[in-house]
Formats: structure tokens, sequence, C-alpha cells
């Protein structure tokens, strides 16, 4: 199975730096919306037999032209949000964004019993968004391409844990909007990394200028 795990595209939130993770989200700028329309074409070559989003807005604004282009249904799948940012919540100070981005790392280095202030620990959320990924799984075949719209500490988290690529490695993979991780395999046999971009899959023009956008940045290894 191909899963093909894109980053939704650019809202207010993601320029302001600050930690938009809750329901329903923030909607999308307008390079935001620009971004969600290079996607088709950016694959085109992709034969895609399913489609998924988040149950948070963002997500599927920017799936939308995808389906309506290929004449699939977006189907919704809970469990595919993004890392809850608990008490740091609509915060964007360095504080919070430090003690944010320190979760993660914590969790990329297998720490997943770490809570993040008042929010998940790496293995609440890994349980729930690996859930999702076999739910999904479950409704396909082993030879289709499956792609699903998320958020960037999201799929950076996952695609570190369910590859086991090391945490070093795994802290450099940041991802701008409509980013994408590519993943070959399937729930029951392990899954690799084939595939990774940082920059929008429509093309690094449409990145903007890079703000502070904590979910996508790249996180520091820790010594």
């Amino acid at each position: 199975m191909r899963l093909i795990l894109i980053r939704h595209g650019q809202t207010p939130n993601n320029v302001g730096g600050a930690l938009d993770t809750a329901f329903p989200g923030a909607g999308l700028t307008d390079l935001g919306h620009a971004q969600a329309a290079a996607v088709p074409a950016a694959l085109a070559d992709e034969d895609v037999s399913g489609l998924y989003a988040s149950r948070l807005v963002r997500t599927q604004l920017t799936g939308d032209p995808l389906g309506q282009e290929r004449r699939i249904d977006l189907g919704v799948r809970p469990g595919l949000e993004e890392i809850s940012a608990g008490d740091l919540e609509m915060r964007s100070d360095e504080e919070a964004v430090s003690g944010y981005l320190e979760g993660l790392a914590a969790w990329m280095h297998r720490e997943l019993d770490r809570p993040m202030p008042g929010g998940p620990t790496g293995r609440d959320f890994f349980d729930r968004y690996d859930g999702a990924v076999r739910a999904i799984a479950a409704d396909h075949g082993k030879d289709d391409t499956v792609v699903a719209f998320s958020h960037g500490a999201a799929i950076r988290v996952y695609a570190a844990l369910v590859t086991g690529i090391p945490a070093d490695e795994a802290a450099g993979l940041w991802i701008q909007n409509t980013g994408m991780a590519l993943l070959e395999g399937h729930p029951d046999d392990g899954w690799d990394l084939v595939g990774w971009s940082s920059t929008p899959l429509g093309g690094a023009h449409l990145g903007g200028t890079r703000a502070h956008d904590v979910t996508g940045e790249e996180v520091d290894d820790r010594e």
C-alpha cells in the first residue's frame, strides 16, 4: 500500500505562529487555497483509490480540489488530527513554542510516556493516529494508493515512529504547507519512508515567506 500523507494548506495561524490544534481550527489563507489547487496536478501520475482528511476544517478544504478532480468522495477520518497542544493551545510565545517542540523531540526519541503540557502522551498520539491509518488500510487493498490530508507535527512524528528512522534524522524532516510524506507498506507488515517533500507539492514558489510555522518547522535534536 502507498500512503501519501499531505499537510494542509496555509492558515492564518500558521502565519502568526499560533499553536492551533483544536477542533474545528482555522480555514485557509489565499495562499493556502492556491496550494490546495496545485495538488491535483502534482499527483497526476498517482492512481489514487482513496482520499481522506482529518476532522479539522483546513485538511478538508485542502483535499477538496483533488476529490473534485478525481471524483472521489473525501472521507473524514477521526484520528488524523494534529498533535494537541493541550494547555499551550493558541499560544505563540517562545515558552509555549519551545514546550511544544520539546515534546515532539522527546517523542521522536521514543520517550512516548512524556505528555504535552496538559495534553496527550506520545503513546496516546501514536495509538490514535495509527488507529486511523489502520482503519483506512482495512478499507483498501495492499496495492492501493491512498491520500490522507493531515497536519505537520502529526505527519512528522508518525512517520518517524512508524518507520523507525533515527531521531536525529527525523528532527530534520520539516514540512511546509502541502508538503508530503510517502509511506509504503502496511500496518501489519511495517512501513518504509520512501519519499518526503518539505516544500509544497505544487512547487517551491507556493511556499511563500517562511513564517514562524511551529508545527511544520524543523525540530532541533536534543543533546
